[in-house]
């Protein structure tokens, strides 16, 4: 059985607000959702919208865990806060990864630690 699974990691050297942490968690989601293959929106669905939040070290671990991504053509979205709050305009703050199949996705994020 192929599941279907949605990774958001985020970068715990920022130490972010909870309310910050969130909507930037609220804005990997919907912008990988949306970069996603409809087929793959349909099937993530269908098996319970299924979501991970893990963390990363900082901007280089997020950066490296991106150009994996990219080479394994998986949907993603590298957030850039605008600035107006905790941090400076342009500072990443979270990676979206999928929709995708969670055993594809799990080979670039299976090490990575629950936030």
């Amino acid at each position: 059985m192929v599941m279907w699974k949605q990774v958001i990691i985020v970068r715990k050297d920022l130490k972010l607000s909870r309310g910050k942490l969130a909507a930037q968690v609220a804005h990997a989601s919907l912008g990988s959702y949306k970069a996603s293959p409809f087929e793959s929106q349909l099937e993530w669905e269908a098996w319970g919208s299924k979501k991970i939040v893990l963390k990363a070290d900082g901007l280089k671990e997020i950066i490296e865990i991106q150009k994996s991504v990219k080479r394994a053509r998986m949907p993603h979205v590298l957030i850039k806060d605008a600035g107006k709050t905790e941090v400076k305009p342009g500072t990443v703050t979270a990676l979206g990864i999928g929709p995708c199949k969670e055993e594809v996705v799990d080979k670039i994020t299976g090490e990575l630690k629950m936030l």
